[in-house]
């Protein structure tokens, strides 16, 4: 794929599991594009701070838990989206409200790495500091597992 198809296709992800609707809302295109194998690094020093191994643990592991935390009307919403190659860029910010009323409207920066069309790697750059106070400690149970 071109790094035009590429970014086309993380617009069509962000736009669909962006939608302010959560009827419409669908998370099907991004778990179809990753990569069985793929990497998500939640890059830092904090206890967030590791790589996700695999489709399973990315989904479950670290979306999962993220998701726990979150009120259903949660969402990430892409600003600017550059590609290069293999490599696409998101600027993205959250609009998001935990379960205990906390707003959680991190700044991301997520850097997807492509391979044959599939999204290989993930590496997510975003406020530590936020997302312990209003998310909490990453849960040690799932610490080893995550990788």
């Amino acid at each position: 794929m071109s790094a035009a198809d590429n970014k086309k296709l993380v617009q069509e992800i962000f736009a669909i599991a962006g939608d302010p609707d959560p009827a419409v809302r669908d998370r099907s295109l991004f778990m179809a594009s990753l990569a069985d194998d793929a990497t998500w690094t939640v890059t830092g020093q904090y206890s967030w701070s590791r790589t996700f191994t695999g489709k399973p643990s990315i989904m479950n592991d670290l979306h999962g838990h993220v998701r726990s935390r979150l009120v259903e009307r949660s969402r990430t919403i892409a600003h600017r989206i550059i590609a290069d190659g293999d490599v696409v860029v998101v600027v993205a910010k959250g609009n998001n409200l935990t379960r205990a009323g906390e707003r959680y409207d991190n700044d991301y920066c997520l850097v997807f790495r492509f391979d044959g069309g599939k999204i290989r790697e993930v590496r997510e750059y975003c406020d530590s500091v936020l997302t312990e106070r209003a998310l909490g400690a990453f849960p040690a149970s799932q610490s080893r597992a995550a990788g």
